[in-house]
């Protein structure tokens, strides 16, 4: 790789100066001239499923080789482009975010040649854990023998200094003792004591994990996933989160992909308020291709408890890419819970405890979060996202899935690209056994299916996981149909009351255009006539015709995809 003004100049900003064995690594990467080049960043069709690599298990196949079967076998990939495989690497604990080995993939779920099959019938995206390793990686092993040229790997902290302002992502402790070959070292963990933070002040391990990032980008990776970015460098006195170090490393990383595998696309995960979370755009040009809408799964669970769609109605008319080379990465469910730091300035914190206490009475889980005052306070709703919707008390299968596909409609309609984490797509309940088994909250989301069982609940006749699984394809496949919701189409947000109703505009630059109509309550509403445009009058999910101006009457949770076909 060539080492252009902009990679010094990036080099400069984390480490004041060009330090020889970063500047010698990056030269020795060669760029891949046959690496595919897309004529577009994204498109509509661009759906994206999270799903693990062991999600689903068969007799006689590797968990990765069961799992591409299962979406063959339902023809997912008609629906879906891009696969997000979390951590498949050997690990430790947290279900793969505690890596062992960046560059082998765990033999209990397959090989390389599985995931290059999987990469046959669908683009992929890796995670990059870059900020913690495992404490049985053979780097903090080496590490804590005190090893050449690993003494610097993570970072030994004196617990006298304050430490105070560090923004805390969990209420665990921030440094965790370790006993080395030089005795005590109390090592940074920000996440569990399992999980231990590189140093990135040390440029070997910056190296290193270029050198990672390139490796997934040549296994086949389009998207690589910056896990827990925000918190990457730290510096006593600060918050260590979103230094300017680690926006420089961001854009590093990003030019670098640029320069070796063009066509890689970067995301940044930071889970915190949507100012915070949008800076990882940069100038729109040199940073995170896409973003984390962290705001939207809370937001539409606010919604739908409240009957009240005027936060997030009034939230959405705000929300813009700064380029076109940018776009976001919507979802509602992920492998982790619903975050609520995301709505930190938007929704009053009672309203916020309010959806807290309407997660526990649906059996879930509140995970908090320890602040500067040494107070806890909650920071993620533990819950598959299907049991957050429900309303309190006996719900019909009927209306349970309909309110919890009238979320995922409104998230697949936004701009940018959608995620469905593979829980939505088959309406998983709560896996509370998991959570009494670990004793870990995300457990409650994260269930592992065997093929036949998973085939059976979604056959059932009547049941919820059919009603879901089917509900989905279908949107899915009207969906990918649209001009109007490729990413770089315009959302003009509609002026109706804010008392469950939710609507806007989107059009492509082509000029195709089409009207996505929300009732959020449990009953029935008219949108007035006059708001939509009488030419969208074709309803694409109903397949009916929409007589506009005479109102447009809308079932409790029900979403209209309004076009002029």
């Amino acid at each position: 790789m060539e080492i252009d003004s902009t990679t010094r100049d990036l080099i400069r900003q984390i480490y004041g100066e060009l330090p020889k064995v970063l500047i010698q690594g990056l030269e020795k990467l060669s760029p891949k001239q046959e690496s595919p080049i897309h004529d577009e960043l994204w498109s509509e069709r661009d759906v994206i499923l999270i799903t693990y690599a062991d999600q689903v298990r068969s007799s006689g196949m590797t968990p990765l080789q069961a799992q591409r079967q299962f979406l063959l076998d339902h023809d997912l990939e008609q629906l879906i482009r891009c696969v997000h495989l979390l951590p498949f690497c050997p690990f430790t604990s947290d279900d793969g975010f505690s890596v062992v080995d960046y560059l082998a993939v765990d033999p209990d779920v397959g090989t390389w040649q599985d995931i290059a099959e999987l990469g046959q019938d669908f683009d992929l995206m890796f995670d990059l854990v870059l900020n913690h390793a495992s404490q049985q990686h053979a780097w903090f092993q080496a590490y804590l023998q005190s090893e050449e040229g690993y003494e610097e790997f993570f970072i030994d902290q004196d617990p006298t200094a304050d430490l105070s302002k560090v923004v805390r992502p969990r209420s665990l402790p921030l440094l965790t003792p370790f006993e080395s070959s030089n005795g005590v070292r109390n090592v940074w963990t920000t996440f569990s004591a399992d999980q231990v933070d590189l140093n990135y002040a040390n440029p070997c391990v910056m190296q290193l994990m270029l050198e990672t990032l390139v490796e997934y980008a040549l296994r086949g990776a389009r998207i690589i996933r910056l896990d827990a970015i925000a918190f990457l460098w730290k510096e006593i006195g600060t918050d260590c989160i979103h230094l300017p170090q680690t926006h420089a490393a961001v854009k590093l990383m990003r030019h670098v992909l640029d320069k070796v595998v063009p066509g890689t696309l970067v995301l940044t995960e930071t889970n915190v308020p949507h100012q915070e979370n949008v800076s990882y755009f940069g100038n729109g040009h040199d940073e995170a291709h896409m973003v984390y809408q962290f705001s939207l799964p809370p937001l539409l669970l606010d919604a739908i408890h409240n009957a009240d769609t005027s936060i997030l109605r009034d939230w959405l008319s705000t929300i813009q890419p700064p380029s076109e080379a940018t776009t976001f990465f919507n979802f509602t469910a992920s492998h982790d819970g619903v975050g609520v730091r995301p709505l930190e300035g938007i929704v009053p914190q009672a309203r916020v405890e309010k959806l807290a206490a309407i997660v526990r009475s649906h059996n879930g889980r509140v995970s908090t979060r320890r602040q500067s005052d040494g107070t806890d306070s909650p920071y993620e709703l533990n819950i598959t996202y299907l049991e957050a919707v429900a309303d309190s008390g006996k719900v019909e299968p009927q209306d349970h899935s309909r309110c919890f596909l009238a979320t995922q409609a409104i998230m697949l309609s936004l701009p940018g690209i959608p995620a469905v984490y593979f829980h939505s797509l088959v309406g998983s309940p709560n896996d509370l056994d998991a959570v009494s088994e670990t004793g870990q909250n995300r457990r409650i989301n994260r269930h592992k299916y065997d093929r036949q069982s998973l085939e059976n609940v979604i056959a059932e006749p009547q049941g919820l996981q059919r009603r879901v699984f089917e509900g989905y394809r279908r949107l899915l496949s009207v969906r990918i149909e649209q001009p109007a919701f490729h990413p770089r189409a315009s959302m003009e947000v509609l002026a109706l009351p804010g008392d469950g109703l939710l609507g806007f505009i989107r059009t492509a630059v082509s000029g195709e255009r089409l009207a996505v109509l929300a009732n959020l309550t449990h009953s029935p509403r008219v949108i007035p006539g006059g708001l939509v445009d009488s030419m969208l009058a074709y309803d694409e999910l109903a397949l009916e015709r929409i007589w506009a101006e005479d109102g447009i009457p809308m079932r409790p949770f029900q979403v209209r995809w309004l076009t002029a076909n």
